[in-house]
């Protein structure tokens, strides 16, 4: 397929630049995966679309402030780093910009506590960087660093915590899953009560949310590996939910590709830890996901593919030409949409 049958147009104006208040005010577009019909909604509404003895999987990675502005030692010409990636206690993999004043030697200053060497160049363009400091990285880290926000959100933050799912806890993402960021603790306890199970699995945003598809055709577009994690007693309870033919819904398309890439070919789900380079786009059959709530995606996106193969694609591009005509937010502090097979 071509990258070029996942476009579709939109106006600048619908790039929403801060979340909804309180974060379950968004809208919600609800959509048949089989037919392709929708709903309007709410996303408090969402517990509607619920049943008793679903299981809904949530991605628990914390966001950290991973985008670091600097200097190369010797010239005062502004640099940023995004760290994607830790592989030691000092050495990160990072997109660095300006990537050709950036080469191997290169050393950075931060602040008066944090400075870093370019070591090494990735494949992509990214870099693999020793920073260099005294004392505990993360405490500096939490000082120096700024949110790592998408440059399509012009708005400053002036709360972090917006940028973070209400369940976050481990930290390590490079961006948020922003699908989560809809919940609310008192939406999350009122479907606990209606008897859905919230399961917490991991993994930690990198490389391969932002980087674009430059491929001309699809298949030849490469993902770069994010780690994963997911617990025995969390893989004892989906493999329960599919035998027993109860849902298992999955919040974000992060939380899909560590399923999918945790599952055999049966539909059985390994627990453990590892690396993925999934890449989900049509013709895909799903293993484990049967409902997804998601956030609407960028045009040409590896994310839009994976919501294509999960809905089909002429019906995720007409449920995106719908959402566009009736004004939804896109993107990270956007709408949502959950996609289900009632």
């Amino acid at each position: 397929m071509k990258t070029s049958d996942f476009y579709y147009d939109l106006p600048e104006e619908l790039i929403a630049q801060h979340p909804a208040e309180p974060r379950d005010s968004s809208r919600l577009l609800v959509i048949d995966r089989e037919s392709g019909a929708y709903e309007d909604k709410v996303f408090t509404d969402v517990i509607d679309y619920l049943r008793e003895g679903d299981v809904l999987v949530v991605n628990n990675t914390k966001v950290i402030p991973a985008r670091l502005i600097g200097h190369r030692k010797g010239f005062t010409g502004e640099v940023e780093f995004l760290l994607l990636k830790r592989i030691d206690y000092t050495h990160w993999r990072c997109i660095v910009r300006p990537g050709k004043k950036l080469n191997v030697g290169a050393e950075v200053v931060f602040s008066s506590e944090l400075s870093a060497r370019i070591v090494e160049r990735g494949e992509e363009g990214e870099r693999v960087v020793e920073f260099l400091f005294d004392g505990v990285f993360e405490d500096i880290l939490a000082r120096v660093g700024a949110m790592p926000l998408p440059p399509y959100i012009k708005e400053k933050l002036t709360d972090n915590s917006k940028y973070q799912t209400v369940y976050s806890k481990i930290d390590g993402s490079a961006a948020a899953p922003t699908a989560g960021l809809h919940f609310t603790n008192a939406l999350l306890d009122r479907i606990r009560a209606k008897g859905i199970k919230v399961l917490e699995i991991l993994l930690h945003v990198g490389l391969s949310t932002f980087r674009p598809v430059k491929a001309e055709n699809i298949e030849d577009h490469k993902m770069h590996d994010e780690y994963y994690e997911i617990s025995p007693e969390v893989a004892e309870e989906i493999n329960r939910a599919k035998a027993e033919g109860r849902r298992v819904i999955c919040v974000g398309t992060t939380s899909v590709r560590t399923l999918e890439s945790a599952a055999d070919r049966i539909g059985h789900l390994n627990p453990g830890s590892g690396n993925t380079d999934i890449f989900i786009y049509p013709p895909y059959t799903f293993k484990i996901v049967d409902a997804l709530i998601t956030n609407f995606h960028l045009p040409e996106s590896t994310l839009l593919m994976l919501v294509s193969a999960f809905m089909g694609r002429e019906n995720a591009l007409a449920a995106y030409k719908h959402a566009v005509e009736s004004k939804y937010r896109f993107f990270s502090f956007g709408d949502a949409c959950f996609i289900v097979k009632r």
